[in-house]
């Protein structure tokens, strides 16, 4: 019995120390020491959070991914020190900890290098911002708007409102195209007429069609010609300037509103003919009968 009470159990005390009445009174305070610093760091660590991703709010200029992701780190930052104050209030030496975690941390990384090539692409993205929430984009062949972006996957919402996970490696070693950059596009449409059809005239109504409609930006000047000479039709190129956010509406009105317009003016839109010509064939001479020797 003299042997176990005499047994070194925790930071140098033995099982009897720890039986007294003092040591119980400090551990005690020590746990209630220990939650008070946790609740207080996690207060903290919430406050800093809203108040770092509260400035892209306020301001707009200023990246929503941005200072999510610095938030988060200041946010996790806090809680790991605080965890540090915790131990140290135990008396656990931290230094050692550190040192193990670090060793363990190494083994895991080398284990998870696909996660952590997705959280390197992530911090890339963030700083680099090639995207940002809110952009219409297409990426590894998906397209649609960005609905979120964090340190592991980049979320997309397809035209048909569907979700799309994309990893971030994936985003950050592809092409990216976004179409939400610049606030004016360049809409384009190919129209053909028939080869007897009035090319001035044809010429006229479908740019009259086309710049009447406010979308249509007159600066820079819009462009028309004649580019092919098809197997049915001559076609026309046209080309032009509208606001980014209307322009897939824009593209389309418009291809309705020449078609309908070329039809009132009378001017005649091809479709694939096919033109067939018979041969009758020459009948073979009547087969000469033979005659009986």
């Amino acid at each position: 019995m003299e042997d176990l009470l005499k047994t070194d159990l925790y930071n140098g005390n033995t099982l009897g120390d720890l039986l007294t009445l003092d040591f119980l009174a400090g551990l005690v305070g020590n746990v209630l020491t220990a939650v008070l610093i946790l609740i207080v760091g996690l207060f903290v660590a919430g406050w800093a959070n809203r108040r770092i991703t509260g400035l892209a709010t306020k301001h707009a200029k200023l990246d929503d991914t941005l200072f999510n992701f610095l938030g988060s780190i200041v946010k996790y930052a806090i809680i790991g020190f605080t965890a540090l104050f915790i131990l140290n209030t135990f008396g656990i030496r931290t230094t050692s900890l550190v040192a193990v975690i670090g060793a363990a941390g190494l083994a895991i990384g080398l284990a998870l290098q696909g996660t952590l090539s997705n959280i390197a692409a992530g911090v890339m993205i963030i700083f680099f911002r090639p995207i940002k929430i809110g952009d219409f984009v297409e990426i590894a062949g998906q397209m649609g708007t960005v609905k979120d972006i964090t340190l592991n996957f980049t979320e997309l919402a397809n035209l048909s409102n569907v979700q799309i996970i994309i990893p971030n490696s994936e985003v950050w070693g592809n092409t990216i195209v976004n179409y939400s950059v610049y606030p004016t596009r360049r809409a384009e449409w190919t129209f053909g007429v028939t080869y007897d059809a009035d090319l001035k005239k044809a010429e006229r109504i479908i740019i009259d069609t086309i710049m009447a409609d406010e979308r249509s930006h007159k600066e820079p000047e819009p462009f028309i010609q004649v580019t092919n000479l098809g197997d049915f039709s001559v076609d026309f190129l046209v080309r032009v300037w509208c606001d980014s956010a209307v322009y897939f509406a824009y593209k389309a009105d418009m291809t309705r509103k020449v078609k309908e317009a070329l039809d009132a003016g009378g001017v005649d839109i091809p479709f694939p003919t096919q033109t067939l010509q018979l041969e009758r064939d020459t009948p073979d001479p009547e087969p000469q009968r033979a005659t009986a020797s």
